[in-house]
């Protein structure tokens, strides 16, 4: 996916969140553990069906899939359909899988949080080093898989331990992923991204305006976008501080807790244009990216195979999967 960096702070400047020793120390260790191995199986899986561009069979393929996993773990599926206009005017047939969690008593008035990636596939390899690559699909084993694929282990996880205290709901957003490419010089296109979360996030705002606020709302949302690559770091990115602190301090926090502190460092990194942004700014959800930053590398702060032919599932590591679904669960199974 195409992410714009508004404003990029300083990689060493520590952040003045308070989190302290003492605070991760204090935070109870949760005991389940988090499976890399099935979360890279959900990530291949989604890759066997080819690049899920717009409008393509594997497309359609995969979101079937996708919806009977969510389904297999007790989860409602709404497939949200909507025909959304590209930056070039293409019709894309777009659909935000919606998996809704099943409360454990009629009446449950569990507190709810949302978990949410986008599933589609990048139509041009725009950043590949190789200017012959350019139009070419992307695979997407990071950016897209493997957001859902983390996801998909939590869903699975949930269903075997029933002992949280919030509700979790997980969105796999579609047409994430058809943002202008480099090589059009026809405008910015800013608004060209993130097409499936602005329609969702307009939709439940409307919603919103007519329900209860138990039984819509959500506390918190948490975005995955980019969490499988090797030697993944995630920062705090800008806008998330700015919208959702109080939540990042959560996530981090949890992440030192569980282990994983050295891959996410408490420090920021810059402002990015995602699905977070209309989830925070139209859905008013406070909503949290966690995404992947290289402030050392040379063709992208995305990270080598970011919307390039190499972003397959030879460069996607276990070791990045497991610290972000365990830190998920740490932060979940915490509320």
């Amino acid at each position: 996916m195409k992410k714009v960096i508004y404003t990029l702070c300083l990689a060493g400047f520590l952040c003045g969140c308070g989190t302290t020793k003492k605070q991760v120390e204090q935070q109870p260790i949760v005991n389940i553990q988090f499976n890399a191995d099935s979360a890279y199986q959900f990530c291949a899986a989604q890759c066997d069906f080819g690049p899920r561009t717009m409008n393509s069979e594997a497309h359609e393929r995969c979101a079937q899939w996708i919806s009977q996993k969510f389904q297999q773990y007790g989860y409602t599926v709404e497939l949200q359909k909507a025909d959304l206009k590209g930056y070039d005017g293409t019709i894309l047939k777009s659909t935000n899988i919606i998996a809704s969690s099943q409360p454990s008593t009629p009446n449950s008035q569990l507190p709810k949080v949302l978990i949410c990636a986008h599933w589609d596939s990048r139509p041009w390899a725009d950043n590949d080093p190789d200017s012959a690559n350019w139009r070419k699909p992307v695979m997407a084993a990071n950016d897209g898989a493997s957001g859902v694929a983390v996801m998909l282990e939590l869903a699975r996880l949930i269903q075997q331990h029933d002992s949280l205290n919030v509700a979790v709901d997980f969105i796999c957003f579609d047409a994430e992923d058809w943002g202008i490419p480099q090589w059009d010089e026809t405008g910015d296109g800013t608004d060209s991204w993130a097409l499936g979360a602005q329609y969702w996030a307009k939709k439940y705002q409307e919603k919103s305006l007519h329900s209860q606020p138990s039984t819509l709302n959500y506390q918190y949302a948490i975005l995955l976008d980019m969490v499988g690559g090797q030697g993944a770091k995630f920062y705090q990115e800008g806008y998330s501080k700015q919208k959702a602190g109080r939540i990042v301090e959560k996530i981090w926090r949890a992440a030192h807790a569980a282990g994983y502190g050295s891959t996410f460092p408490m420090q920021e990194s810059g402002f990015v244009t995602d699905d977070h942004v209309p989830v925070n700014d139209i859905a008013n959800i406070p909503c949290v990216d966690i995404i992947n930053h290289y402030p050392d590398c040379p063709q992208s702060s995305f990270g080598p195979t970011w919307h390039t032919v190499n972003d397959d599932m030879q460069h996607i590591d276990k070791n990045t999967l497991q610290a972000v679904g365990q830190t998920l669960l740490q932060v979940l199974y915490n509320e």
